[in-house]
């Protein structure tokens, strides 16, 4: 069997509801799958640790994922959809950049989210305010900050000057942040799905991992 061992420490660190046991057994299964040396799993962006945990399960119970989804033309209706997992892929914007302009000579370099914010927005069971692990997010996925004149990598700083950074920005500097999360390679998939009770077809698109095992 694929993965028994591994699957078996996943399954009980999530009926623990530890993040620190979650954070192992993720990382005991993924280093058993990627088997290409010098890559590091704590490195890898949100996006392709999706992919790789999608297709672990695909190796694990079959190829084809059972997923209900909300007829959007009621959004009450359930309905079951069978999608094979070589469909599943990870989308790309053409318009996407990690370089954000903030204003005339101030530019911001970001980093895709790695393994911790996956498990985070995956795993953590943890109640916290939804603003707050937006500040976290973006904290810690810039690279570096520089003018024409200097250069500063966030790895040097202080999580405090990061932060004060942070709050001094305004709305409109903010949205183009926003902007780098939203247009992000993504894990992606459009279906279409038949109401049973009002007979009309819509397309949906599932994004993210959790969109799959619903």
């Amino acid at each position: 069997p694929f993965l028994v061992k591994e699957e078996k420490l996943l399954v009980l660190a999530l009926e623990s509801e530890d993040t620190k046991q979650i954070t192992t057994a993720i990382k005991a299964v993924l280093k058993s799958c990627v088997l290409t040396k010098g890559i590091k799993i704590e490195s890898l962006p949100t996006f392709d640790i999706e992919y790789l945990f999608l297709n672990i399960r695909g190796k694990s119970v079959g190829e084809q994922l059972d997923v209900n989804i909300i007829c959007p033309d009621d959004e009450k209706t359930s309905v079951k959809v069978m999608i094979d997992l070589d469909d599943i892929k990870i989308i790309k914007n053409e318009n996407h950049s990690n370089q954000i302009q903030l204003d005339k000579n101030l530019m911001m370099e970001l980093k895709y989210p790695s393994l911790d914010e996956f498990i985070k927005n995956n795993f953590d069971f943890k109640d916290e305010n939804a603003m707050e692990q937006s500040f976290k997010l973006i904290a810690s996925c810039i690279d570096k900050i520089y003018t024409d004149e200097e250069v500063w990598v966030t790895a040097d700083c202080t999580k405090k000057e990061v932060t004060d950074f942070l709050e001094s920005m305004n709305s409109s500097q903010f949205k183009k942040i926003e902007e780098f999360f939203t247009t992000m390679p993504k894990l992606s998939h459009t279906i279409k799905v038949k109401n049973p009770n009002t007979k009309v077809e819509s397309e949906v698109v599932l994004e993210g991992l959790a969109s799959f095992f619903g």
